[in-house]
């Protein structure tokens, strides 16, 4: 191998610690919570604020962060977003209050937000359009194995040495990542240099974004949720009549309107998100209060899913490479509505290995989309909007979850009529299980209508670079 495949196979090693180390924080702090609660007396609200708002700072600044990354260097940001994730994971290691470490998990999730919105398009400015699909495909497993190993680490951790160990353990990764993409990373890939950054348009994007977040968890509380709602998606009418009017916007809306491949693609991707992250919420769920299975139980099947994708997540890129990514990635979505669908038909009767073969489908299906349809986005604008389509992918995962969950939300209200999850509304829960299902399914059948509307353009790639603004 020369130097220059040495240098790639080292930077890619760095991105794929880093795309472990997010979401394995992600899933392990969530175990950790109920220590945290009690060794800082926290109220159930705060304890739930020490996830929401570290998901809130990454939805706010993800798009931003891509576009500075475009203007200053895309390995500038992600080596910054490293060291501050890394140093803010320290210092969280030694907080002395619950709401001190809730202001700093927002710091963190900035830090977080400049490596997610830069690392795929480093991915793609460094492998060729030949090689692309399996490197996006070993950066998409690395996330999935952070989820997989999460609750598994994290609460081995928390019993071992407690919960502090998790954000120490932020610091050696961190910096061992930093380290590896300092030396192995040479060009900092900013071919939007010398533009300057539209601050204006990211502060209304980032106030849309905060409402919606807001809104959408705060469903329950009726009228203030709905109208913090109404308000962040009136929001981001104005983000997009403002960016329309500038030269340099932070998301430059024509590459929505006027390339048809990239705006299929990322609305494809947020109705995946939408369709698939309520899965493991409801599973989990079913398996503890209709199969009376303990936590740890649930936890043991449910990886079944993150793990499937992280072994084939490198298998299907490489596919992509060889066949049409976006037909990959309709195929992956058309197994995700599949397994959705079926999956709506769980009972108490239901066995085992049936759910199991249902983890493994939909584990299959994403696997399938993800990295091809990641292999899509990024190929289908030129060089120098490379870190807003990254940035705009990460925010589309984010928006799809948070659509995902509001759906989750207003099943509830209408089938669970304010009950708790118990054994003594089993009928209620399966009722909610079933119809939000069916419409995570149908979510997903309109994902493969808009994955279907790109097949064709594909033909023309290069012809769609060369001539998007």
């Amino acid at each position: 191998m020369n130097e220059t495949g040495k240098r790639r196979r080292a930077g890619l090693t760095a991105i794929c610690v880093a795309h472990f180390l997010m979401p394995f924080m992600m899933s392990a702090v969530g175990v950790a919570l109920p220590t945290i609660g009690r060794e800082l007396q926290a109220s159930a609200l705060q304890l739930g604020l020490v996830e929401t708002v570290y998901v809130l700072s990454a939805s706010i600044f993800l798009l931003a962060m891509g576009r500075l990354g475009d203007i200053h260097g895309r390995r500038r940001i992600f080596l910054t977003g490293l060291l501050l994730f890394a140093a803010f994971g320290g210092i969280l290691a030694l907080v002395p209050s619950i709401e001190l470490l809730i202001v700093l998990r927002f710091f963190q999730g900035m830090g977080g937000s400049m490596v997610m919105a830069t690392s795929f398009a480093i991915v793609v400015a460094s492998f060729p359009p030949q090689q692309r699909g399996r490197a996006l495909g070993i950066a998409v497993a690395a996330v999935y194995a952070g989820i997989s190993c999460g609750p598994f680490i994290g609460g081995w951790l928390v019993s071992l040495a407690g919960w502090r160990t998790l954000f120490l353990l932020c610091v050696p990764m961190g910096l061992i990542a930093f380290a590896v993409a300092r030396a192995c990373l040479k060009d900092e890939w900013a071919e939007a240099r010398g533009e300057p950054f539209d601050l204006r348009g990211s502060l209304v994007y980032a106030a849309s974004v905060l409402l919606i977040v807001i809104g959408a968890s705060s469903l329950d509380l009726g009228w203030p949720g709905w109208i913090c709602l109404a308000t962040g998606t009136a929001g981001i009418v104005l983000f997009v009549l403002l960016e329309r009017r500038i030269r340099h916007p932070v998301l430059d809306i024509r590459l929505l309107t006027g390339n048809r491949v990239f705006a299929c693609s990322n609305l494809a991707a947020l109705l995946n998100y939408a369709a698939t992250f309520g899965v493991t919420f409801f599973l989990s769920l079913y398996l503890q209060v209709v199969k009376g299975m303990s936590p740890h139980q649930a936890g043991t099947i449910l990886i079944v899913q993150p793990i499937t994708q992280a072994l084939l997540s490198p298998v299907c890129g490489r596919i992509a490479d060889r066949w049409s990514a976006a037909w990959v990635a309709t195929c992956g979505m058309a197994l995700c509505a599949l397994g959705l669908g079926l999956m709506a038909g769980l009972g108490t009767d239901s066995s085992m290995a049936r759910v199991l073969a249902l983890l493994l489908l939909l584990g299959l299906g994403f696997a399938l989309f993800s990295s091809p349809n990641i292999s899509v986005i990024m190929g289908s604008v030129a060089p120098r909007h490379l870190g807003v389509a990254s940035g705009l992918n990460s925010t589309m995962r984010t928006l799809g979850m948070m659509t995902g969950m509001t759906i989750i939300t207003l099943v509830f209200s209408l089938k669970m009529a304010g009950q708790p999850v118990s054994a003594t509304t089993t009928g209620p829960f399966l009722a909610s299980l079933r119809l939000s299902l069916l419409v995570f399914s149908a979510l997903s059948l309109l994902g493969i209508l808009l994955s279907m509307g790109r097949v064709r353009p594909l033909r023309d790639n290069q012809a769609d670079r060369t001539s998007t603004p």
